[in-house]
């Protein structure tokens, strides 16, 4: 991937699995985006574990240089095995605490595949951006179709009158790891801006 021009170090929280079982081509993805994030010369934020899709984000961040923020609760430590070669590791006594600082320390969030973990994390940011709280990118990663679901029932909830701004207006979803980070891109030259509660 060819980084652009624009140096801003953007920070972007990247939600996503910690399960072992993804398979091998999510795992890949997951690399793929780590090493697009590090060669942007952007920072990465998440979830702080070494497992699952979140670790292998996480070591490729930080095999291509990038500044890499894991934010974990003292009581996901050995549950997610807690990735303590991180740039920085923030051990927090809630999951409250957990997410608020993730929050704080993101201009922007990426959402590759996961559980309901990831899901409430994506579903908060978006309901947070529907009521005004924030005005910063949210994309969804959606290469093999995972989240095509989810599109779907926001899709018959605005259908519904449930969502009072049109879904494309709240979130954006990218086929590839080029175009999530793309559609990132547009938010560099703001970045720390739009972090308002």
């Amino acid at each position: 991937m060819t980084a652009p021009t624009d140096s801003a170090a953007l920070s972007v929280c990247v939600y996503c699995s910690s399960s072992n079982h993804a398979s091998e081509g999510l795992r890949a993805l997951a690399g793929a985006v780590g090493t697009g994030l590090a060669a942007r010369g952007w920072n990465m934020v998440y979830g702080g574990g070494s497992v699952g899709l979140m670790g292998v984000t996480a070591r490729a961040a930080l095999a291509g240089g990038a500044h890499v923020v894991g934010v974990i609760p003292e009581k996901l430590v050995d549950r997610e095995l807690a990735l303590e070669e991180v740039s920085e590791l923030i051990r927090t006594s809630t999951m409250r605490e957990r997410k608020q600082i993730m929050d704080e320390r993101s201009d922007a969030f990426l959402i590759l595949p996961g559980g309901i973990g990831t899901l409430e994390e994506l579903t908060e940011m978006v309901s947070l951006r529907q009521l005004g709280y924030h005005d910063r990118p949210i994309v969804v990663l959606d290469a093999d179709g995972f989240w095509a679901p989810l599109q779907a029932q926001m899709a018959h909830m605005a259908d519904h009158g449930m969502l009072h701004a049109p879904v494309d207006r709240l979130w954006s979803y990218a086929h590839t790891v080029d175009a999530a980070l793309a559609a990132l891109n547009g938010a560099a030259s703001n970045a720390g801006a739009g972090r308002d509660r």
